[in-house]
């Protein structure tokens, strides 16, 4: 809570009552300000009586720095009576309090208060305006020039020679240049007794001339010894601090501040900071030299080397270069995802042949679920080195990345720098999270910022906008996650390796569940392991009929709903089975729900099953068409821009063939087309739904059934071409999900299908198609007869017979 106050109503007559706040370090002088901090009882009880009454109190400085209650005599009779201008009370218990000094008083009495220490007090005379005098005038011309020669010297605030120039009264004079000279507390408290004003500047004129002349002795110390010029730079600088302790011992002048700053230095050259660094950390430290240890800038400056000592430039984990150990490693945290243990290891591999090599940076994009955040974790355990992560979801300002400048207030490094100080490694697994979620406002772009630190030739000299010189991020090794590639800028994505993590197959899940996810849930859930365990038919169950996922994520909450059920009844002293199967799956959770749109028993005319890809994995996407009264197309179900395109290519395209299968050519003409894509309230695009629009539009025609167990995927031109799409492991897996056994997919794409594991690949029958043709051959119930005399209409496809497709579709 802060109390502020205005300075300019204070009544120039004291009150002869005033609470003291004693001082330890220093004197105060009138006209400074000064902030103070009480942390005594007493001390704070002054604040206290001062703010509930005038505002006033004095300050006294104590003879006796080591004690914490003084009495009367432990005190000085001469202070200076200053008003609190804001107070504020902090968390520790202390009050920061600002004061401004008015005038001196002198204490004639001690007042005996419960709480804290009252006097009597009789304000000195004021300083008033007084006649010019010679002698008065060359002592303040003296005093300034001598201050102006110090100002470099003493480390004094540039602000005190440009206030003193404005001084022309002797008392204030002395008063302001002795508050700056930071002397001992005695030799203070006598310049501060001193009544009479040109008195007073005559002895702070004598200390100028004695600090002038101890600087001249250093000057002399310093060329003196002809050996140092033989020494080298850093020699020469610590011989030469050893004589000025010494001269500041002998005159009592022990800087407290010299011992922070030579544990800077002793930091610094541990830190085995890169030349460039260490000399920007240096040129820091000799500015903080010359700050006032308070001042705002010196806190940056401290900011600013702390985070400079403590960066781990040179400290590196030594990599485990053994590849059976690390395989190990990575199979017993993972299964499956051969293509990702692979790379890593491929990179072991040429890590163990050259030890500079660069670390890759790789993307790991897939639906949620299927480990991309879990496998940094397990890569940096299988290499030895240390693991951080940063989640970029929702990321909108640059200085997250690069960090802010100096010259704002709280500035910090962005989070590469400081994940690497938590790392306390040059080279960890550094985990970029969500990559594909950043934003960007008006204040900057994050993915243009993280160029720099993605691209290996660049970012050996990363600059952060705090730090402002370069770091070496070369050695780390960067991994990227995404659920999505296209949300991520083309320059950014091509400076990753992406590999693309697919959904689990049926029986990889069950393989997961029942050797990583049902032992640890076990686990964290208090049960024996020996006790309890689940039949491979309740894993199974709970993969197909109360999931329905690319990833593991919901399979590992099903399995933690049941545990959870056997854990209560295990604490309510009832007794737990030892095996959980399909029977006790539905009494702890109940019947399995529909998931997802059933799959009709026969076919339908104007309906036809299709394959999407989505960021959670794959989907099936059925897709209906309707006549009604009318002209023209319909089209409903949040269909996206280009959805909407190929939609209209597909009915252009059926119109076209109509004459070709000996259908109603005017049927499409006549009646208005509508499209419906169910789920109503989920948004869809893309262009691989073109076949299945089509294959409905011909059904709708022709009045023949899609047959009900084959699904189909591919774009669709107005020359009936079927070109390839994208995530066919993925849509083949959904498929699978749904108990279609048949697949219709893109002749290009026949490569994709290496991809999909051998026992998935026996359960279904892919028919590769290149034209619509094919696929109306392999998707009707009864295949159309093409009139091939008849004359070629506005699409004019052409098509291989009908033989070859129907003989693939068998295959």
């Amino acid at each position: 809570m802060e109390n502020d106050f205005p300075v300019d109503g204070v009544a120039s007559v004291l009150p002869a009552e005033l609470p003291v706040l004693p001082l330890r370090e220093f004197v105060a002088f009138p006209y400074m300000v000064l902030p103070l901090f009480a942390a005594r009882d007493r001390s704070i009880a002054a604040v206290d009586d001062a703010l509930a009454g005038d505002r006033m109190l004095l300050l006294v400085a104590q003879r006796d720095a080591s004690q914490n209650d003084p009495e009367a005599d432990d005190l000085y009779r001469v202070g200076t009576v200053a008003v609190v201008l804001r107070s504020m009370h902090l968390s520790d218990g202390r009050v920061k309090v600002l004061v401004q000094c008015l005038r001196k008083a002198r204490i004639d009495s001690f007042i005996e208060r419960e709480g804290s220490t009252w006097v009597n007090a009789t304000p000195l005379d004021h300083e008033t305006d007084e006649n010019w005098s010679v002698e008065g005038e060359a002592i303040v011309r003296g005093v300034r020039s001598r201050v102006e020669e110090l100002l470099p010297l003493k480390n004094l605030p540039p602000e005190v020679l440009s206030v003193a120039t404005g001084v022309e009264r002797p008392g204030r004079l002395a008063d302001l240049v002795a508050s700056h000279l930071r002397l001992r507390i005695p030799e203070a408290q006598e310049i501060l007794e001193i009544d009479d004003s040109l008195a007073r500047l005559r002895r702070v004129d004598s200390v100028l001339r004695r600090e002038l002349e101890v600087t001249s002795m250093q000057a002399e110390i310093e060329s003196q010894p002809s050996e140092l010029h033989d020494l080298s730079q850093d020699q020469r600088e610590a011989f030469l601090r050893e004589q000025l302790r010494a001269i500041q011992n002998e005159l009592g002048e022990v800087d407290p501040r010299g011992e922070e700053l030579d544990e800077y230095r002793m930091k610094l050259e541990d830190a085995a900071l890169p030349p460039e660094a260490q000399e920007e950390a240096l040129r820091q430290l000799r500015r903080m030299e010359r700050m006032h240890p308070d001042g705002p800038e010196a806190q940056v400056v401290r900011n600013y080397l702390d985070w400079m000592v403590e960066l781990p430039w040179d400290a590196e984990s030594s990599d485990l270069l053994d590849l059976i150990d690390a395989r190990a490693v990575l199979d017993n945290d993972h299964a499956h995802l051969d293509g990702v243990k692979e790379r890593i290891l491929e990179f072991l591999g040429v890590r163990k042949l050259r030890q500079d090599s660069r670390g890759p940076i790789l993307c790991f994009a897939g639906p949620p679920g299927v480990g991309k955040t879990s496998l940094g974790r397990s890569i940096a355990r299988a290499m030895g080195r240390e693991f951080v992560r940063i989640s970029l979801g929702g990321v909108r300002d640059e200085a997250e990345i690069r960090g802010h400048r100096r010259t704002y207030v709280g500035a910090m490094p962005g989070r590469i720098v400081q994940a690497l100080k938590q790392a306390g490694t040059s080279n960890p697994v550094f985990m970029l999270d969500e990559i594909d979620k950043l934003g960007s406002d008006f204040r900057g772009d994050p993915s243009a910022a993280l160029l720099e630190v993605l691209d290996p030739e660049q970012n050996s000299s990363f600059s952060d906008h705090f730090l402002s010189v370069p770091f070496d991020l070369s050695k780390v090794l960067f991994i990227a996650t995404a659920n999505m590639l296209d949300p991520i800028p083309a320059p950014l994505r091509d400076r990753m390796e992406v590999i693309q993590l697919a959904g689990y197959t049926p029986e990889e899940k069950v393989e997961i569940a029942a050797n990583f996810l049902v032992p640890r849930q076990i686990e964290e859930h208090g049960l024996d392991p020996e006790a309890v365990g689940f039949a491979r038919s309740a894993v199974k169950a709970l993969a197909t009929d109360y999931t329905a996922e690319a990833g593991v994520r919901n399979l590992d909450r099903k399995v933690a709903a049941v545990c959870r059920k056997l854990a209560r009844k295990a604490a309510e002293g009832e007794t737990v089975a030892s095996v959980v199967d399909r029977r006790a799956l539905r009494r702890y959770l109940g019947p399995p729900a529909e998931l997802g749109d059933a799959r009709p028993e026969q076919g339908e005319v104007g309906v036809a099953t299709g394959l999407a890809w989505t960021e959670a994995g794959g989907d099936v996407l059925p897709i209906e068409a309707a006549l009604t009264p009318g002209e023209g197309l319909v089209l409903t179900g949040q269909l996206g821009d280009v959805m909407k395109e190929s939609a209209r290519a597909a009915l252009s395209y059926a119109r076209s063939i109509l004459g070709q299968i000996d259908a109603d050519e005017s049927m499409l003409s006549r009646h208005e087309v509508h499209i419906h894509v169910p789920a109503g309230a989920t948004p869809k695009d893309g262009p691989s739904a073109g076949v299945t629009i089509a294959s409905a539009i011909v059904s709708l025609a022709t009045g023949v059934p899609v047959s009900s167990d084959v699904a189909m995927t591919g774009e669709i031109t107005l020359r009936g071409r079927v070109l390839p799409v994208g995530g066919v492991r993925e849509k083949a897996l959904a498929a699978l999900r749904q108990g279609i056994t048949r697949v219709v997919l893109p002749k290009a794409n026949l490569q994709d299908v290496a991809e999909i594991p051998r026992e998935l690949k026996r359960r279904i029958t892919f028919i590769p198609v290149s034209t619509m043709r094919e696929v109306l051959d392999a998707v009707l119930e009864q295949p159309p007869v093409w009139n091939t005399q008849s004359p070629p209409l506005r699409s004019a496809v052409t098509a291989p017979a009908a033989a070859p497709a129907v003989a693939r579709r068998r295959s």
